[in-house]
């Protein structure tokens, strides 16, 4: 798996996104720089975990409409003596 990456504008909303949490939940600031470290982290050793659970969603997914589709394949077979 390649390293997560993510655009400027996706790492500024979760920066943003992080410092309310902390101040928030935590009543604590965090910085910018900090927060985007943070998130390099977490994207880094947790990133993987959800990604994997998104695969296999995607290929439970895929699984079910392909057995779907064979379904819908049988219907469409002929009559034959």
């Amino acid at each position: 798996m390649s390293e997560i990456t993510l655009s400027k504008d996706a790492t500024a909303s979760l920066v943003s996104k992080l410092q309310s949490y902390f101040s928030d939940e935590l009543d604590r600031e965090l910085g910018g720089f900090e927060a985007e470290f943070l998130i390099e982290f977490l994207a880094r050793e947790l990133g993987p975990y959800f990604y994997n659970r998104g695969l296999a969603d995607a290929h439970a997914l895929f699984m079910e409409k392909s057995e779907e589709i064979g379904y819908l394949v049988q219907e469409l077979e002929k009559p034959t003596d």
